[in-house]
């Protein structure tokens, strides 16, 4: 039986390949990750350029701190580790992919006001193919998303569709044009809610978010995961040191050593760019963009 979602819901992934849960998050968490971020935002107003743990917009100064994205922050905040192993988190990931899951990567996207950084339109699984396509993401909304905020904008139904080439000039640029590729963008989807909702998207879903033109930040906090049978495939940019390293990743139920193996697209993002390993860096191998850059 479902732990949270009702049968519609479940459905209504299947169909679309996202949901909205609103107020899924309790106050206290979303208090205490803000507490967090200013911590980290004050980490970068000391720094010229980004880390392995703060990436820091194009237009960043030590006298005009913009911090765009905090990297793995489950590695360096223990609030974000805890609602990470959390039932806030896990219940509806459960509910869609089973009872075993094992992490990709987290990070915490942050918009600032007036500013914030668009993400052009692209399919995760396009940076980490695998052997199946149990693969979702859960966006934890720190602040109210409203359409002009640059919220997460999907096309639905696209998870069932081909994966699309990402490459400019045959290298990876980590991203696709939706009108070049059949897509109408009247179909986007904005995936909007109060502070605490969080959105979860398939793998294979197209996305992407403009910038932030609003007075008020947009941060969401990602944590990306999948099936615990679901095995990089060779070329992908998943992370791989080994099966006990792998292992460790492991957020519920038991690991396996047995993938399973699903009749589905796949592209291979290589060769990839001589640039750091930034969806915000590889992007700009892009020839033409569907949003504007920061001004």
């Amino acid at each position: 039986m479902p732990e949270v979602l009702s049968p519609d819901q479940i459905e209504s992934y299947d169909a679309n390949g996202y949901l909205v849960l609103e107020n899924q998050i309790p106050p206290e968490w979303i208090s205490k990750i803000r507490s967090e971020i200013a911590r980290f935002e004050a980490e970068a107003a000391g720094m010229t350029v980004s880390n392995d743990r703060l990436d820091l917009e194009d237009t960043h100064t030590p006298e005009n701190p913009r911090l765009r994205r905090i990297k793995l922050p489950h590695t360096i905040s223990d609030v974000v580790k805890d609602l990470m192993h959390s039932d806030h988190v896990l219940a509806p990931a459960r509910d869609l992919v089973g009872p075993n899951l094992r992490l990709h990567t987290t990070k915490l996207n942050m918009k600032s006001a007036g500013y914030g950084a668009a993400v052009e339109w692209h399919q995760d699984y396009a940076f980490y193919p695998h052997t199946n396509d149990d693969i979702l993401a859960i966006g934890v909304l720190i602040d109210d998303m409203a359409s002009e905020n640059g919220p997460l904008m999907v096309y639905p139904g696209s998870h069932k569709g081909p994966v699309f080439d990402h490459h400019v000039d045959g290298v990876f640029a980590g991203a696709m044009l939706p009108a070049e590729n059949g897509l109408d963008p009247k179909d986007a989807v904005e995936l909007t809610g109060p502070a605490g909702s969080i959105s979860i998207h398939h793998g294979r879903i197209v996305h992407g978010s403009a910038l932030n033109t609003s007075d008020r930040a947009r941060r969401i906090l990602f944590y990306e995961m999948m099936a615990a049978d679901a095995f990089p495939i060779m070329g992908s940019m998943t992370r791989w040191d080994g099966i006990e390293d792998y292992d460790t990743r492991m957020l519920c139920g038991e690991s396996t050593k047995n993938p399973r193996l699903k009749d589905i697209p796949v592209r291979i993002p290589q060769p990839q760019p001589d640039v750091p390993i930034s969806i915000y860096e590889i992007q700009k191998g892009m020839k033409k963009r569907a949003f504007d850059t920061i001004k």
